[in-house]
């Protein structure tokens, strides 16, 4: 029985209580959140005791779900990690390269696990997909949501559009050439839709966008690799791919069909991925593919605000 912590009581927080509470393997043994109606109310839920200062839960936890602020995971998650206790770390792993830097040294040098919370990696329908990636030439990502009041505290690419940097990286496995982005503010001072254009050593090109004041949710990926084009609808969990064959006495001929995907929810995916890693199977994702990624959004997040100044729009930093 692996004993288990919540810190951060917000949407994300209690999403990750909830599926704790539901795996015989672990045992929600404490929710923090410095907003104590709000974390007594999760833990209340779900059975577990309240804590206000996450400092509290150590030697009380093996392992913690960290859903706080960006600004905060550094911080907390260095605390934790030199205390020998297991973190798994919401999306965007930090504010900063030097900050995802210090968790790395500080995992390493405690032995203690540290997973990013990268949950596209674990939607079944990426899953199927990635079992057919052979060599990316092009992708077209568009990740677009109506807007809501969470996660305001960081702009649409840290939000948004590192989930599909993460997912293209992870397929792409090859070095950055070239940044393009541009992107606006619209309904808050951050930047809430933004556009980028990913250029690597080998070739591939990836256009990337994504809106949190969109009128729809769409969550869509798709790529193009010799002979085959590929698609991924991260909301339906559902994938397919179209293969063309070349005859030398005939027109080319086309095969689609669907990707066989097990469908399942993400994150329950993830956190079992989570508590497997600290029964000592390999971290899924790992930090180092998260610094990877937050690098890749900070150039773009450099990029959009370089083409903001030029048009003359103000906005806040990331």
């Amino acid at each position: 029985m692996i004993n288990v912590g919540v810190i951060g009581a917000g949407h994300f927080g209690r999403e990750h209580a909830r599926v704790y509470s539901t795996i015989p393997a672990a045992s929600l043994s404490g929710v923090c959140d410095t907003n104590e109606p709000a974390g007594i109310s999760v833990a209340r839920q779900y059975g577990a005791p309240y804590f206000s200062d996450y400092r509290e839960m150590i030697g009380k936890v093996d392992a913690v779900s960290l859903a706080v602020p960006t600004v905060h995971h550094c911080a907390i998650a260095c605390d934790l990690l030199a205390a020998g206790i297991a973190v798994l770390v919401e999306k965007p792993i930090s504010q900063t390269i030097e900050e995802a830097g210090r968790m790395i040294e500080v995992a390493a040098r405690a032995n203690a696990i540290l997973q990013a919370g990268h949950l596209e990696r674990f939607n079944p329908a990426v899953i199927a997909a990635s079992r057919i990636v052979t060599r990316p030439l092009f992708f077209e990502v568009h990740r677009l949501s109506v807007f809501t009041p969470r996660s305001l505290d960081i702009d649409v690419v840290m939000d948004l559009m590192i989930h599909d940097i993460d997912i293209v990286l992870s397929f792409v496995k090859g070095d950055i050439a070239d940044v393009r982005a541009a992107g606006v503010p619209v309904l808050t001072p951050r930047v809430d839709i933004a556009s980028a254009r990913l250029e690597f050593e080998n070739g591939c090109v990836a256009n990337l966008t994504a809106s949190r004041v969109s009128s729809e949710r769409v969550r869509k990926l798709r790529f193009f690799q010799p002979h085959e084009y590929v698609s991924i609808d991260y909301s339906s969990q559902e994938a397919a791919v179209v293969r063309v064959s070349h005859k030398a006495d005939g027109p080319p001929e086309f095969e689609a069909r669907p990707l066989e995907v097990n469908r399942g929810e993400p994150l329950r995916n993830e956190i079992e991925s989570f508590l497997a890693a600290v029964s000592g199977a390999p971290v899924a994702v790992t930090a180092i593919e998260a610094r990877r990624a937050l690098e890749v959004a900070i150039a773009i997040a450099d990029k959009v605000r370089e083409h903001a100044g030029k048009a003359g729009v103000p906005f806040a930093g990331m």
